[in-house]
Protein backbone atom coordinates (compact mmCIF):
# COMPACT_ATOMS: atom_id res chain seq x y z
CA UNK A 1 0.00 0.00 0.00
CA UNK A 2 1.17 3.60 -0.89
CA UNK A 3 2.04 5.90 2.39
CA UNK A 4 -1.23 7.92 1.66
CA UNK A 5 -3.26 4.41 1.64
CA UNK A 6 -1.63 3.48 5.01
CA UNK A 7 -2.40 6.91 6.36
CA UNK A 8 -6.43 6.17 5.73
CA UNK A 9 -6.44 3.38 7.98
CA UNK A 10 -6.87 2.12 11.25
CA UNK A 11 -4.50 0.58 13.05
CA UNK A 12 -1.85 -2.31 11.77
CA UNK A 13 -2.96 -4.65 9.63
CA UNK A 14 -4.83 -7.45 10.73
CA UNK A 15 -3.30 -11.12 9.69
CA UNK A 16 -5.36 -10.67 6.84
CA UNK A 17 -3.83 -8.63 5.21
CA UNK A 18 -0.30 -10.00 5.58
CA UNK A 19 -1.14 -12.88 4.00
CA UNK A 20 -2.78 -11.30 1.08
CA UNK A 21 0.82 -9.10 0.80
CA UNK A 22 2.92 -11.85 1.13
CA UNK A 23 0.99 -14.15 -1.26
CA UNK A 24 2.29 -13.04 -4.97
CA UNK A 25 -1.02 -12.20 -6.07
CA UNK A 26 -2.86 -15.06 -4.02
CA UNK A 27 -0.93 -18.16 -5.09
CA UNK A 28 0.48 -18.46 -1.86
CA UNK A 29 1.81 -22.44 -1.95
CA UNK A 30 -1.45 -23.44 -3.12
CA UNK A 31 -0.05 -25.97 -5.46
CA UNK A 32 2.02 -27.63 -3.16
CA UNK A 33 -0.60 -27.72 -0.33
CA UNK A 34 -2.80 -29.47 -2.91
CA UNK A 35 -0.21 -31.75 -3.91
CA UNK A 36 0.56 -33.10 -0.44
CA UNK A 37 -0.76 -36.85 -0.38
CA UNK A 38 -0.29 -36.99 3.88
CA UNK A 39 -2.87 -34.94 5.05
CA UNK A 40 -6.55 -34.19 3.86
CA UNK A 41 -6.14 -30.44 5.17
CA UNK A 42 -4.16 -27.50 3.66
CA UNK A 43 -2.29 -24.83 5.78
CA UNK A 44 -4.04 -22.27 7.75
CA UNK A 45 -2.72 -19.17 5.24
CA UNK A 46 -3.63 -20.82 1.91
CA UNK A 47 -6.82 -21.68 3.38
CA UNK A 48 -7.33 -17.96 3.81
CA UNK A 49 -6.27 -17.75 0.23
CA UNK A 50 -8.23 -20.52 -1.58
CA UNK A 51 -11.52 -18.27 -0.62
CA UNK A 52 -10.17 -15.99 -3.19
CA UNK A 53 -10.50 -19.05 -5.43
CA UNK A 54 -14.09 -19.53 -4.50
CA UNK A 55 -14.10 -22.76 -2.33
CA UNK A 56 -13.43 -23.18 1.49
CA UNK A 57 -11.79 -26.27 3.67
CA UNK A 58 -14.70 -27.62 6.03
CA UNK A 59 -15.07 -30.76 7.84
CA UNK A 60 -18.17 -32.91 8.92
CA UNK A 61 -19.13 -31.26 12.34
CA UNK A 62 -21.59 -34.65 13.14
CA UNK A 63 -18.38 -36.85 13.46
CA UNK A 64 -15.59 -34.12 14.64
CA UNK A 65 -15.67 -35.76 18.21
CA UNK A 66 -15.51 -39.42 16.65
CA UNK A 67 -12.91 -39.28 14.84
CA UNK A 68 -10.91 -37.58 17.60
CA UNK A 69 -11.14 -40.20 19.79
CA UNK A 70 -10.33 -42.56 16.67
CA UNK A 71 -7.22 -40.26 16.77
CA UNK A 72 -8.10 -39.10 13.17
CA UNK A 73 -7.50 -35.99 11.91
CA UNK A 74 -10.81 -34.30 11.30
CA UNK A 75 -12.94 -35.26 8.37
CA UNK A 76 -11.63 -32.54 5.73
CA UNK A 77 -13.17 -32.12 2.63
CA UNK A 78 -13.98 -28.76 0.53
CA UNK A 79 -16.92 -26.31 -0.44
CA UNK A 80 -16.71 -24.85 -4.15
CA UNK A 81 -18.73 -21.95 -5.00
CA UNK A 82 -19.65 -21.10 -8.95
CA UNK A 83 -18.75 -17.52 -10.24
CA UNK A 84 -22.75 -17.24 -11.97
CA UNK A 85 -23.62 -13.49 -12.46
CA UNK A 86 -27.41 -13.45 -12.46
CA UNK A 87 -27.97 -17.37 -11.68
CA UNK A 88 -28.20 -18.23 -15.33
CA UNK A 89 -27.00 -21.47 -16.14
CA UNK A 90 -27.34 -23.63 -19.57
CA UNK A 91 -29.04 -27.18 -19.12
CA UNK A 92 -25.45 -28.07 -20.15
CA UNK A 93 -24.10 -26.38 -17.22
CA UNK A 94 -26.51 -27.88 -14.85
CA UNK A 95 -25.72 -31.34 -16.09
CA UNK A 96 -22.72 -30.66 -15.18
CA UNK A 97 -22.66 -29.60 -11.98
CA UNK A 98 -24.79 -32.69 -11.43
CA UNK A 99 -22.55 -35.05 -12.63
CA UNK A 100 -19.66 -33.30 -10.24
CA UNK A 101 -22.40 -33.30 -7.31
CA UNK A 102 -22.62 -37.14 -7.58
CA UNK A 103 -19.09 -38.22 -8.48
CA UNK A 104 -16.77 -36.18 -6.40
CA UNK A 105 -19.59 -34.20 -3.86
CA UNK A 106 -21.96 -35.44 -1.70
CA UNK A 107 -24.37 -36.42 -3.69
CA UNK A 108 -26.50 -32.98 -3.58
CA UNK A 109 -26.39 -29.20 -4.94
CA UNK A 110 -26.93 -26.17 -3.00
CA UNK A 111 -28.51 -23.31 -4.57
CA UNK A 112 -27.71 -20.38 -2.25
CA UNK A 113 -28.68 -17.20 -1.72
CA UNK A 114 -26.38 -15.20 -4.04
CA UNK A 115 -28.11 -17.04 -7.31
CA UNK A 116 -24.96 -19.81 -7.56
CA UNK A 117 -24.25 -23.43 -7.01
CA UNK A 118 -22.28 -24.83 -4.36
CA UNK A 119 -20.75 -28.18 -4.22
CA UNK A 120 -20.00 -29.88 -0.82
CA UNK A 121 -17.64 -32.57 0.14
CA UNK A 122 -15.10 -32.57 -2.44
CA UNK A 123 -11.78 -34.20 -1.78
CA UNK A 124 -8.66 -32.49 -1.93
CA UNK A 125 -7.56 -34.94 -4.66
CA UNK A 126 -10.29 -34.46 -6.44
CA UNK A 127 -10.54 -30.39 -6.22
CA UNK A 128 -8.32 -29.53 -9.70
CA UNK A 129 -10.84 -32.20 -11.54
CA UNK A 130 -13.71 -30.67 -10.37
CA UNK A 131 -12.48 -26.78 -10.99
CA UNK A 132 -11.38 -28.06 -14.33
CA UNK A 133 -14.57 -29.95 -15.40
CA UNK A 134 -16.52 -26.44 -14.34
CA UNK A 135 -13.52 -24.92 -16.81
CA UNK A 136 -14.79 -27.08 -19.93
CA UNK A 137 -18.43 -26.18 -18.79
CA UNK A 138 -17.60 -22.40 -19.58
CA UNK A 139 -18.11 -22.16 -15.55
CA UNK A 140 -15.50 -20.91 -12.91
CA UNK A 141 -14.81 -19.75 -9.17
CA UNK A 142 -12.88 -17.10 -9.51
CA UNK A 143 -13.89 -14.55 -6.74
CA UNK A 144 -16.67 -16.94 -5.83
CA UNK A 145 -15.31 -16.18 -2.23
CA UNK A 146 -12.43 -13.89 -0.42
CA UNK A 147 -11.88 -9.79 -0.26
CA UNK A 148 -12.92 -9.45 -3.70
CA UNK A 149 -16.63 -8.28 -5.45
CA UNK A 150 -18.62 -11.81 -5.18
CA UNK A 151 -20.91 -13.21 -7.57
CA UNK A 152 -23.23 -10.63 -9.06
CA UNK A 153 -26.95 -10.82 -8.43
CA UNK A 154 -29.69 -9.93 -10.69
CA UNK A 155 -33.66 -10.05 -10.45
CA UNK A 156 -34.55 -13.54 -11.40
CA UNK A 157 -38.08 -13.59 -12.76
CA UNK A 158 -38.26 -12.04 -16.68
CA UNK A 159 -41.83 -10.95 -16.28
CA UNK A 160 -40.38 -8.04 -17.79
CA UNK A 161 -38.58 -9.72 -20.40
CA UNK A 162 -37.26 -7.30 -22.34
CA UNK A 163 -35.79 -5.37 -19.86
CA UNK A 164 -34.68 -7.92 -17.26
CA UNK A 165 -32.48 -9.08 -20.61
CA UNK A 166 -30.75 -5.88 -20.51
CA UNK A 167 -30.42 -6.03 -16.67
CA UNK A 168 -28.96 -9.55 -16.97
CA UNK A 169 -26.27 -8.09 -19.23
CA UNK A 170 -25.49 -5.53 -16.95
CA UNK A 171 -24.87 -7.80 -14.11
CA UNK A 172 -22.50 -9.94 -16.26
CA UNK A 173 -20.76 -6.91 -17.02
CA UNK A 174 -20.26 -5.91 -13.78
CA UNK A 175 -18.82 -9.10 -12.92
CA UNK A 176 -16.61 -9.25 -15.73
CA UNK A 177 -15.20 -6.00 -14.97
CA UNK A 178 -14.29 -6.48 -11.61
CA UNK A 179 -12.53 -9.79 -12.11
CA UNK A 180 -9.44 -9.96 -10.66
CA UNK A 181 -6.48 -10.13 -12.72
CA UNK A 182 -4.15 -11.99 -11.48
CA UNK A 183 -3.78 -15.18 -13.55
CA UNK A 184 -2.71 -17.51 -10.35
CA UNK A 185 -6.19 -19.23 -10.78
CA UNK A 186 -5.34 -20.56 -14.07
CA UNK A 187 -2.34 -21.65 -13.16
CA UNK A 188 -2.95 -23.64 -9.97
CA UNK A 189 -6.42 -24.91 -11.33
CA UNK A 190 -5.84 -25.30 -14.89
CA UNK A 191 -2.32 -25.49 -15.33
CA UNK A 192 -1.72 -22.52 -17.42
CA UNK A 193 1.87 -21.76 -17.86
CA UNK A 194 3.28 -19.15 -15.28
CA UNK A 195 4.25 -15.90 -16.10
CA UNK A 196 8.16 -14.93 -15.45
CA UNK A 197 8.52 -13.03 -12.33
CA UNK A 198 10.06 -10.40 -13.98
CA UNK A 199 7.12 -9.95 -16.27
CA UNK A 200 5.02 -9.21 -13.15
CA UNK A 201 4.11 -6.40 -12.29
CA UNK A 202 1.18 -4.97 -9.76
CA UNK A 203 -0.44 -2.65 -12.27
CA UNK A 204 -0.43 -5.58 -14.72
CA UNK A 205 -1.82 -8.22 -12.10
CA UNK A 206 -4.27 -6.43 -10.28
CA UNK A 207 -5.07 -2.50 -11.74
CA UNK A 208 -8.30 -2.10 -9.32
CA UNK A 209 -7.55 -4.22 -6.50
CA UNK A 210 -3.89 -3.42 -5.91
CA UNK A 211 -2.09 -5.97 -4.59
CA UNK A 212 -4.11 -6.55 -1.00
CA UNK A 213 -7.20 -6.53 -2.74
CA UNK A 214 -10.38 -5.31 -0.54
CA UNK A 215 -10.47 -5.20 3.15
CA UNK A 216 -13.23 -7.64 3.07
CA UNK A 217 -16.33 -9.15 0.85
CA UNK A 218 -17.77 -6.66 -0.98
CA UNK A 219 -21.41 -7.97 -2.66
CA UNK A 220 -23.37 -6.45 -5.68
CA UNK A 221 -27.02 -6.62 -6.74
CA UNK A 222 -29.17 -5.44 -9.42
CA UNK A 223 -33.08 -4.97 -9.00
CA UNK A 224 -36.01 -4.82 -11.26
CA UNK A 225 -38.58 -2.60 -9.17
CA UNK A 226 -41.60 -3.87 -8.49
CA UNK A 227 -39.16 -7.24 -7.17
CA UNK A 228 -36.61 -6.90 -4.53
CA UNK A 229 -35.81 -10.65 -4.80
CA UNK A 230 -31.88 -9.61 -4.64
CA UNK A 231 -32.53 -7.85 -1.67
CA UNK A 232 -30.89 -4.49 -2.91
CA UNK A 233 -30.44 -2.89 0.54
CA UNK A 234 -28.01 -5.68 1.87
CA UNK A 235 -25.91 -5.28 -1.09
CA UNK A 236 -22.58 -3.10 -0.42
CA UNK A 237 -23.44 -1.45 -3.77
CA UNK A 238 -26.97 -1.98 -5.43
CA UNK A 239 -27.79 -1.01 -8.91
CA UNK A 240 -31.60 -0.35 -8.84
CA UNK A 241 -33.32 -0.47 -12.51
CA UNK A 242 -35.34 2.54 -13.65
CA UNK A 243 -37.90 1.67 -15.95
CA UNK A 244 -40.11 4.54 -17.91
CA UNK A 245 -42.48 4.01 -20.89
CA UNK A 246 -41.45 0.54 -20.45
CA UNK A 247 -37.97 1.30 -21.80
CA UNK A 248 -34.82 1.23 -19.35
CA UNK A 249 -33.37 4.75 -18.36
CA UNK A 250 -30.45 3.91 -15.99
CA UNK A 251 -30.30 2.80 -12.17
CA UNK A 252 -30.93 4.29 -8.99
CA UNK A 253 -27.47 3.50 -6.95
CA UNK A 254 -27.39 2.67 -3.64
CA UNK A 255 -24.59 1.75 -1.62
CA UNK A 256 -23.42 0.78 2.43
CA UNK A 257 -25.64 -2.33 2.89
CA UNK A 258 -24.51 -5.18 4.92
CA UNK A 259 -26.00 -8.06 7.28
CA UNK A 260 -23.29 -9.55 9.05
CA UNK A 261 -22.46 -8.81 12.59
CA UNK A 262 -21.27 -10.55 16.11
CA UNK A 263 -23.02 -11.46 18.64
CA UNK A 264 -21.98 -9.06 21.61
CA UNK A 265 -20.39 -6.76 19.89
CA UNK A 266 -22.86 -3.34 19.54
CA UNK A 267 -19.89 -1.88 16.98
CA UNK A 268 -21.00 -4.61 14.62
CA UNK A 269 -24.29 -4.68 13.09
CA UNK A 270 -26.79 -5.07 10.09
CA UNK A 271 -26.85 -2.46 7.81
CA UNK A 272 -29.45 -1.09 4.98
CA UNK A 273 -27.64 0.11 1.74
CA UNK A 274 -28.72 3.64 1.09
CA UNK A 275 -29.94 5.60 -2.22
CA UNK A 276 -27.16 7.90 -3.50
CA UNK A 277 -27.86 9.30 -7.01
CA UNK A 278 -28.50 7.75 -10.40
CA UNK A 279 -26.19 6.66 -13.11
CA UNK A 280 -26.69 5.92 -16.94
CA UNK A 281 -26.87 1.97 -18.19
CA UNK A 282 -23.24 2.72 -19.94
CA UNK A 283 -22.20 4.36 -16.71
CA UNK A 284 -22.90 1.41 -14.47
CA UNK A 285 -19.65 -0.29 -14.44
CA UNK A 286 -17.49 3.07 -14.37
CA UNK A 287 -19.40 3.33 -11.12
CA UNK A 288 -19.43 0.13 -9.86
CA UNK A 289 -15.29 -0.02 -9.90
CA UNK A 290 -14.97 4.02 -8.79
CA UNK A 291 -17.12 2.91 -5.12
CA UNK A 292 -15.07 -0.56 -5.20
CA UNK A 293 -12.06 1.46 -5.19
CA UNK A 294 -13.47 3.81 -2.31
CA UNK A 295 -13.41 0.70 -0.68
CA UNK A 296 -10.27 -0.44 -1.52
CA UNK A 297 -8.74 2.76 0.22
CA UNK A 298 -10.76 3.62 3.02
CA UNK A 299 -11.82 0.30 4.10
CA UNK A 300 -10.94 -1.12 8.02
CA UNK A 301 -7.96 -2.97 7.05
CA UNK A 302 -7.15 -3.32 11.19
CA UNK A 303 -10.61 -5.00 12.49
CA UNK A 304 -12.28 -7.32 9.76
CA UNK A 305 -15.12 -7.23 12.08
CA UNK A 306 -15.20 -3.78 11.05
CA UNK A 307 -13.67 -3.87 7.30
CA UNK A 308 -17.17 -4.03 5.36
CA UNK A 309 -17.97 -0.99 3.65
CA UNK A 310 -21.03 -0.12 5.66
CA UNK A 311 -18.89 0.54 8.30
CA UNK A 312 -16.46 2.85 6.04
CA UNK A 313 -19.62 4.69 5.22
CA UNK A 314 -21.30 5.21 8.62
CA UNK A 315 -17.72 6.41 10.21
CA UNK A 316 -17.42 9.27 7.48
CA UNK A 317 -20.79 9.92 6.54
CA UNK A 318 -22.71 10.03 3.35
CA UNK A 319 -22.09 13.17 1.75
CA UNK A 320 -18.23 12.58 1.70
CA UNK A 321 -19.09 9.10 -0.01
CA UNK A 322 -21.14 11.16 -2.57
CA UNK A 323 -18.36 13.87 -3.11
CA UNK A 324 -15.41 11.45 -3.27
CA UNK A 325 -17.43 9.09 -5.94
CA UNK A 326 -17.87 12.30 -7.83
CA UNK A 327 -14.39 13.34 -7.78
CA UNK A 328 -13.34 10.20 -9.02
CA UNK A 329 -15.76 9.65 -11.43
CA UNK A 330 -15.07 12.97 -13.10
CA UNK A 331 -19.12 13.86 -13.25
CA UNK A 332 -21.67 13.67 -10.61
CA UNK A 333 -24.43 11.01 -9.98
CA UNK A 334 -27.91 12.71 -11.08
CA UNK A 335 -30.43 13.18 -8.66
CA UNK A 336 -32.01 9.60 -7.65
CA UNK A 337 -35.36 9.09 -9.53
CA UNK A 338 -38.50 7.58 -8.44
CA UNK A 339 -38.90 3.80 -7.41
CA UNK A 340 -41.34 1.04 -5.83
CA UNK A 341 -40.58 -2.27 -4.13
CA UNK A 342 -43.53 -4.44 -3.25
CA UNK A 343 -41.69 -7.71 -2.62
CA UNK A 344 -38.95 -9.90 -2.65
CA UNK A 345 -40.10 -13.40 -3.04
CA UNK A 346 -40.37 -15.64 -6.16
CA UNK A 347 -43.08 -15.80 -8.18
CA UNK A 348 -44.04 -19.66 -8.26
CA UNK A 349 -45.16 -22.11 -11.12
CA UNK A 350 -45.53 -20.68 -14.74
CA UNK A 351 -45.94 -17.26 -16.12
CA UNK A 352 -45.95 -16.96 -19.64
CA UNK A 353 -44.38 -13.97 -21.63
CA UNK A 354 -43.50 -12.95 -25.17
CA UNK A 355 -44.01 -16.68 -26.08
CA UNK A 356 -42.04 -18.38 -23.45
CA UNK A 357 -42.88 -19.70 -20.18
CA UNK A 358 -40.73 -19.98 -17.27
CA UNK A 359 -41.70 -22.27 -14.17
CA UNK A 360 -40.54 -21.71 -10.98
CA UNK A 361 -40.13 -24.47 -8.30
CA UNK A 362 -40.04 -24.21 -4.98
CA UNK A 363 -36.30 -25.94 -3.57
CA UNK A 364 -36.33 -25.78 0.22
CA UNK A 365 -33.38 -24.04 1.49
CA UNK A 366 -31.86 -24.39 -1.61
CA UNK A 367 -31.16 -27.86 -1.39
CA UNK A 368 -31.36 -30.20 -4.50
CA UNK A 369 -31.08 -33.96 -3.06
CA UNK A 370 -33.04 -37.18 -3.99
CA UNK A 371 -34.88 -38.72 -1.07
CA UNK A 372 -36.58 -41.92 -1.15
CA UNK A 373 -40.17 -39.63 -1.44
CA UNK A 374 -38.87 -36.84 -3.21
CA UNK A 375 -36.49 -37.54 -6.26
CA UNK A 376 -35.77 -33.99 -7.05
CA UNK A 377 -32.36 -34.36 -8.46
CA UNK A 378 -32.97 -37.04 -10.19
CA UNK A 379 -35.79 -34.70 -11.92
CA UNK A 380 -34.18 -31.72 -12.70
CA UNK A 381 -31.52 -33.51 -14.17
CA UNK A 382 -34.42 -35.24 -16.49
CA UNK A 383 -35.41 -31.97 -17.63
CA UNK A 384 -31.86 -30.69 -18.29
CA UNK A 385 -31.81 -33.13 -20.75
CA UNK A 386 -34.54 -31.93 -23.05
CA UNK A 387 -34.58 -28.50 -21.80
CA UNK A 388 -33.75 -26.06 -24.62
CA UNK A 389 -33.90 -22.49 -22.59
CA UNK A 390 -32.01 -21.72 -19.34
CA UNK A 391 -32.02 -22.54 -15.51
CA UNK A 392 -32.46 -19.57 -13.20
CA UNK A 393 -31.14 -19.85 -9.72
CA UNK A 394 -32.79 -17.09 -7.53
CA UNK A 395 -31.75 -14.95 -4.60
CA UNK A 396 -34.13 -17.29 -2.48
CA UNK A 397 -32.91 -20.49 -3.34
CA UNK A 398 -35.27 -21.72 -5.94
CA UNK A 399 -35.18 -22.41 -9.46
CA UNK A 400 -36.89 -21.38 -12.80
CA UNK A 401 -37.36 -23.51 -15.56
CA UNK A 402 -36.61 -20.43 -18.22
CA UNK A 403 -37.45 -19.79 -21.86
CA UNK A 404 -39.48 -22.77 -22.80
CA UNK A 405 -41.13 -22.55 -25.83
CA UNK A 406 -45.10 -23.98 -26.13
CA UNK A 407 -44.17 -26.87 -27.99
CA UNK A 408 -41.29 -28.36 -24.58
CA UNK A 409 -43.80 -26.81 -21.81
CA UNK A 410 -45.71 -30.01 -22.62
CA UNK A 411 -42.61 -32.39 -22.10
CA UNK A 412 -41.51 -30.58 -18.51
CA UNK A 413 -44.81 -30.45 -17.66
CA UNK A 414 -44.92 -34.54 -17.63
CA UNK A 415 -41.23 -34.71 -16.33
CA UNK A 416 -42.63 -32.11 -13.30
CA UNK A 417 -45.09 -34.71 -12.51
CA UNK A 418 -43.87 -37.77 -13.03
CA UNK A 419 -40.95 -36.51 -10.57
CA UNK A 420 -43.94 -35.18 -8.23
CA UNK A 421 -41.81 -31.65 -8.23
CA UNK A 422 -43.44 -28.82 -6.80
CA UNK A 423 -43.80 -25.28 -7.34
CA UNK A 424 -44.97 -25.28 -3.96
CA UNK A 425 -48.41 -23.92 -4.35
CA UNK A 426 -49.25 -26.55 -1.47
CA UNK A 427 -46.98 -25.58 0.94
CA UNK A 428 -47.87 -23.04 3.14
CA UNK A 429 -46.57 -19.23 2.46
CA UNK A 430 -44.57 -19.10 5.06
CA UNK A 431 -42.95 -22.24 4.02
CA UNK A 432 -42.21 -20.75 0.46
CA UNK A 433 -40.81 -17.50 2.14
CA UNK A 434 -38.91 -19.43 4.45
CA UNK A 435 -34.71 -18.87 3.63
CA UNK A 436 -32.05 -20.46 5.75
CA UNK A 437 -28.33 -20.94 5.63
CA UNK A 438 -25.96 -24.43 5.37
CA UNK A 439 -24.66 -23.91 9.21
CA UNK A 440 -24.68 -27.42 10.47
CA UNK A 441 -22.48 -30.04 9.75
CA UNK A 442 -20.55 -28.69 7.17
CA UNK A 443 -19.82 -24.71 7.92
CA UNK A 444 -16.87 -24.18 10.50
CA UNK A 445 -18.86 -20.80 11.89
CA UNK A 446 -22.44 -22.47 12.65
CA UNK A 447 -23.32 -22.09 16.20
CA UNK A 448 -26.69 -23.86 15.76
CA UNK A 449 -28.42 -25.78 12.55
CA UNK A 450 -29.96 -23.87 10.17
CA UNK A 451 -30.82 -25.28 6.99
CA UNK A 452 -31.60 -28.91 8.64
CA UNK A 453 -34.00 -27.55 11.21
CA UNK A 454 -36.10 -24.54 9.85
CA UNK A 455 -38.25 -27.21 8.19
CA UNK A 456 -39.07 -28.77 11.09
CA UNK A 457 -39.78 -25.21 13.15
CA UNK A 458 -41.53 -24.22 10.25
CA UNK A 459 -43.76 -27.25 10.10
CA UNK A 460 -44.51 -26.32 14.06
CA UNK A 461 -45.23 -22.88 13.19
CA UNK A 462 -47.46 -23.26 11.00
CA UNK A 463 -50.00 -25.27 13.03
CA UNK A 464 -50.15 -21.71 14.76
CA UNK A 465 -50.87 -20.09 11.92
CA UNK A 466 -54.03 -23.27 11.02
CA UNK A 467 -55.69 -22.51 13.67
CA UNK A 468 -55.74 -18.64 13.46
CA UNK A 469 -56.72 -18.80 9.80
CA UNK A 470 -53.25 -17.65 8.61
CA UNK A 471 -51.59 -20.11 6.40
CA UNK A 472 -51.42 -18.56 3.58
CA UNK A 473 -50.44 -15.26 4.88
CA UNK A 474 -47.47 -14.47 3.59
CA UNK A 475 -44.83 -14.10 6.03
CA UNK A 476 -40.88 -13.76 5.35
CA UNK A 477 -39.12 -16.05 8.16
CA UNK A 478 -35.19 -16.65 7.82
CA UNK A 479 -32.89 -18.63 10.36
CA UNK A 480 -29.00 -18.41 10.28
CA UNK A 481 -26.58 -20.53 12.25
CA UNK A 482 -24.66 -17.58 13.35
CA UNK A 483 -24.62 -13.82 12.86
CA UNK A 484 -22.86 -13.71 9.50
CA UNK A 485 -25.97 -13.42 8.17
CA UNK A 486 -25.59 -15.57 4.97
CA UNK A 487 -29.28 -16.03 4.45
CA UNK A 488 -29.91 -12.65 5.23
CA UNK A 489 -31.78 -12.85 8.68
CA UNK A 490 -32.16 -8.76 9.52
CA UNK A 491 -34.53 -9.11 6.42
CA UNK A 492 -36.89 -11.49 7.84
CA UNK A 493 -40.38 -10.53 9.28
CA UNK A 494 -39.61 -13.06 11.77
CA UNK A 495 -35.94 -14.23 11.97
CA UNK A 496 -33.72 -17.02 13.88
CA UNK A 497 -29.99 -16.39 14.63
CA UNK A 498 -28.13 -19.10 16.04
CA UNK A 499 -26.95 -18.65 19.26
CA UNK A 500 -25.46 -22.53 20.59
CA UNK A 501 -26.81 -25.79 19.59
CA UNK A 502 -30.55 -25.63 19.52
CA UNK A 503 -30.56 -22.06 20.99
CA UNK A 504 -31.47 -18.73 18.41
CA UNK A 505 -32.23 -15.06 19.07
CA UNK A 506 -35.70 -14.21 17.68
CA UNK A 507 -36.01 -11.10 15.60
CA UNK A 508 -38.81 -9.76 14.07
CA UNK A 509 -40.30 -6.54 12.43
CA UNK A 510 -38.72 -6.28 9.07
CA UNK A 511 -39.93 -4.59 6.21
CA UNK A 512 -42.29 -7.27 3.85
CA UNK A 513 -40.48 -5.74 0.75
CA UNK A 514 -36.67 -5.75 2.27
CA UNK A 515 -36.68 -2.65 3.14
CA UNK A 516 -36.29 -2.54 7.06
CA UNK A 517 -34.05 -4.19 9.37
CA UNK A 518 -35.63 -6.62 12.04
CA UNK A 519 -35.07 -5.81 15.96
CA UNK A 520 -34.65 -8.20 18.48
CA UNK A 521 -37.29 -9.31 20.72
CA UNK A 522 -35.84 -12.89 22.62
CA UNK A 523 -32.35 -13.91 23.12
CA UNK A 524 -31.21 -17.75 23.75
CA UNK A 525 -34.60 -19.41 23.18
CA UNK A 526 -35.13 -22.56 21.90
CA UNK A 527 -38.08 -24.34 19.85
CA UNK A 528 -40.43 -24.62 23.09
CA UNK A 529 -39.78 -20.78 24.12
CA UNK A 530 -40.19 -19.73 20.60
CA UNK A 531 -43.06 -21.05 19.90
CA UNK A 532 -44.68 -19.81 23.09
CA UNK A 533 -43.56 -16.57 22.05
CA UNK A 534 -44.83 -16.63 19.04
CA UNK A 535 -48.21 -18.23 20.35
CA UNK A 536 -50.22 -14.81 21.20
CA UNK A 537 -48.49 -12.51 18.75
CA UNK A 538 -50.00 -14.84 16.08
CA UNK A 539 -53.18 -14.68 17.94
CA UNK A 540 -53.38 -10.57 18.14
CA UNK A 541 -52.21 -10.83 13.87
CA UNK A 542 -55.02 -12.53 13.31
CA UNK A 543 -57.37 -10.52 15.34
CA UNK A 544 -56.04 -7.34 15.27
CA UNK A 545 -54.15 -6.93 11.94
CA UNK A 546 -55.18 -3.86 9.42
CA UNK A 547 -56.35 -4.72 6.41
CA UNK A 548 -53.16 -5.36 4.11
CA UNK A 549 -51.17 -5.26 7.03
CA UNK A 550 -47.95 -7.59 6.93
CA UNK A 551 -46.72 -9.31 9.98
CA UNK A 552 -43.34 -7.04 9.99
CA UNK A 553 -45.77 -3.93 10.14
CA UNK A 554 -47.77 -5.01 12.83
CA UNK A 555 -45.69 -6.24 15.36
CA UNK A 556 -44.19 -2.64 14.93
CA UNK A 557 -47.27 -1.34 15.25
CA UNK A 558 -48.41 -3.44 18.42
CA UNK A 559 -45.53 -2.80 20.11
CA UNK A 560 -43.83 -6.01 20.11
CA UNK A 561 -40.79 -4.47 18.67
CA UNK A 562 -38.94 -0.73 17.68
CA UNK A 563 -38.83 0.27 14.31
CA UNK A 564 -35.30 0.06 13.27
CA UNK A 565 -34.33 3.27 10.47
CA UNK A 566 -31.00 2.55 10.38
CA UNK A 567 -28.48 -0.26 11.53
CA UNK A 568 -26.80 2.42 13.80
CA UNK A 569 -29.66 1.85 16.06
CA UNK A 570 -30.01 -1.85 15.37
CA UNK A 571 -28.91 -2.86 19.15
CA UNK A 572 -30.62 0.14 20.89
Amino acid sequence: MTNKELSRQDGPPNEMEKIKERSNFLRGTLTESFEERLTASIPDDDGKLLKFHGSYMQDDRDIRNERKRQKLEPAYSFMIRVRLPGGVATPEQWLTMDHLANTYGNGTLKLTTRQTFQLHGILKWNMKKTIQEMDRALMDTIAACGDVNRNVMSTSNPYQSDVHGEVYEVSKKISEHLLPKTRAYHEIWLDEEKVLESAKTEEEIEPIYGALYLPRKFKIGVAIPPSNDVDIYSQDLGFIAIIEDGKLQGFNVTAGGGMGMTHGDTNTYPQLARVVGFCPTEKVSEVAEKILTIQRDYGNRSERKNARFKYTIDKRGLPWLKNELNERLGWDLEEARAFHFDHNGDRYGWLENDGKWHLTLFIENGRVKDTENYPIMTGLREIAKVHKGYFRLTANQNLIISNVSRRNKKKIDELVAQYGLTDGKENSALRRNSMACVALPTCGLAMAEAERYLPVLVTKIEDLLEENGLRDEEIIIRMSGCPNSCSRPALGEIAFIGKAPGKYNMYMGAGFAGDRLNKIYRENIGEEEILETLKPIVSRYAKERHENEHFGDFVIRAGYVEEVTSGLNFHS
